[in-house]
């Protein structure tokens, strides 16, 4: 059984998947729109947009990289991995401009698509455990004799 040091229960779960399911639909709304970054190290007027992008996905990164170095099981390191590789594909293609990273928006998505699928894995995984933690629950307040039956 594989076990969890951050998304321990269903809560945490959905909570991470919705923010995955977010921030997948940005990166292909980014997809779609096709708008190359010009990145920061380019000789050009960068906007003050850019940086503060730049700035979130630098803090992002760092944060999903410690959670992958800290969690527990495959599926729970596989998530994160997912995750953290996405973000710095988001950060790296910001910096330094499509011309440069031209993959970088591509790796985004199959990387968010990924990390939603194990996400959904992670869901599910902890329903069908709280589900049998209700069943086995449900059987134990029911008497199992006439002897419990009398008892009560």
């Amino acid at each position: 059984m594989t076990r969890f040091s951050i998304l321990t229960n269903r809560k945490r779960a959905i909570v991470a998947l919705v923010h995955s399911v977010v921030f997948l639909l940005i990166a292909v709304r980014q997809l779609v729109a096709s708008t190359p970054a010009a990145g920061i190290w380019l000789p050009s007027t960068v906007r003050l947009g850019t940086w503060i992008l730049c700035g979130i996905l630098a803090i992002v990164s760092s944060i999903l990289l410690w959670l992958f170095i800290i969690s527990n099981g495959w599926m729970e390191k596989v998530y994160f991995g997912f995750c953290t590789i996405s973000a710095t594909s988001g950060l790296l293609r910001t910096a330094v401009g499509d011309q440069t990273l031209h993959a970088g928006l591509y790796v985004r998505v199959v990387m968010l698509v990924s990390a939603v699928l194990i996400g959904l894995l992670i869901v599910r995984r902890h329903s069908r455990e709280l589900e049998t933690a209700n069943t086995a629950g449900d059987r134990n307040d029911q008497p199992q004799s006439f002897q419990q039956l009398t008892e009560i």
